[in-house]
């Protein structure tokens, strides 16, 4: 895989040859391309490497930084998009939200009834559950990807690393219906907050990748992870009420 990334604070060749020397250092670095125009750095590499490591590495070279370069990662999505259908696009998205609904209303299915309290309440521990997993399968990249757009992960980092834990955990509550009351009220919170930033990225028509099932799947951002969060805080709200 090939990304492109921004790198301030180079000023001469000099600089160009040690920040190339540093980025083929890290394991995975199969190629580094650095130049001074723009200026940037293509760097093709065997898995996906945080942006937490390449900054590091840049770090023993000098007075570095490094960023994701927002203009190729626009054009990368948008031309995936393109290539495209709807349906194809969002089919990992959608069988997952398909798998959580068949077996919560199989679960809430009792005296030939289905209580759509309980169902709500299975519904919200799968997702939470099954999306914190995807997220696991990979969580410096998550972070990476969820600070491009989050607004608590843009100013603090960590919390990409903390919110897979904190989907998991809302859904175990769900699961075992463990104070039920303050456990909506979280949902409503985190997701409500977590919505904002979704949104406004929607409205900007900015062409970044969803974070939602981590970085296992390309998904584009778009209403479709509006809807996602918004359907969790009115869920919770629901079964508040």
């Amino acid at each position: 895989m090939t990304h492109t990334y921004q790198i301030n604070g180079m000023t001469c060749n000099g600089c160009v040859a040690k920040v190339k020397s540093e980025l083929l250092k890290i394991g995975d670095v199969t190629n580094a391309d650095v130049q001074l125009n723009e200026p940037q750095a293509i760097i093709t590499m065997q898995t996906h490497i945080p942006l937490q490591t390449l900054q590091q590495a840049l770090s023993k070279a000098g007075n570095y930084t490094i960023s994701q370069d927002e203009s190729h990662a626009e054009h990368y999505v948008e031309e995936t998009a393109e290539t495209k259908s709807w349906l194809q696009t969002y089919k990992p998205l959608l069988l997952v939200c398909a798998f959580i609904t068949g077996i919560s209303l199989l679960t809430s299915f009792n005296n030939d009834a289905i209580s759509w309290k309980e169902w709500m309440n299975h519904f919200m521990a799968g997702f939470f559950i099954t999306f914190s997993f995807f997220k696991f399968l990979d969580l410096s990249a998550f972070a990476d990807s969820y600070s491009t757009y989050d607004l608590l992960a843009k100013k603090w980092y960590t919390y990409g690393f903390i919110y897979p834990f904190m989907e998991l955990a809302l859904g175990v509550a769900y699961l075992t219906q463990w104070q039920s009351v303050y456990t909506n009220i979280v949902t409503i919170a985190v997701m409500g907050f977590s919505s904002i930033g979704v949104i406004q990225s929607v409205i900007q028509r900015r062409k970044i990748r969803c974070a939602c099932l981590g970085t296992v799947f390309n998904l584009p951002m778009s209403t479709v992870t509006v809807i996602e969060d918004l359907l969790m805080v009115a869920m919770a709200i629901i079964v508040l009420l």
